[in-house]
């Protein structure tokens, strides 16, 4: 017995198995119909805010001096071909 499932941008009905090349869409069309909505951002994951998450300013300090030696570390080979 087949899987089957409704192509996100369009509803056709589609076979879920290895020769079904653009699964879960029907074809490469939909495919990049709904690229373009990602991109477009019409599409969104979101997530709960963390509104009472906050950085002590310790913290903060160290953040930014492990970027700043991250940094300087790749600093010489960033700019090399």
């Amino acid at each position: 017995m087949s899987t089957k499932v409704s192509c996100p941008t369009c509803q056709t009905e589609v076979v879920w198995n290895a020769q079904s090349e653009y699964r879960p869409f029907c074809s490469k069309r939909c495919q990049l119909i709904d690229l373009g909505e990602w991109s477009m951002e019409n599409h969104k994951i979101t997530s709960p805010l963390q509104q009472d998450y906050q950085l002590s300013e310790l913290d903060k300090q160290k953040l930014i001096e492990e970027a700043e030696a991250m940094l300087a570390q790749n600093q010489d080979s960033f700019f090399k071909d």
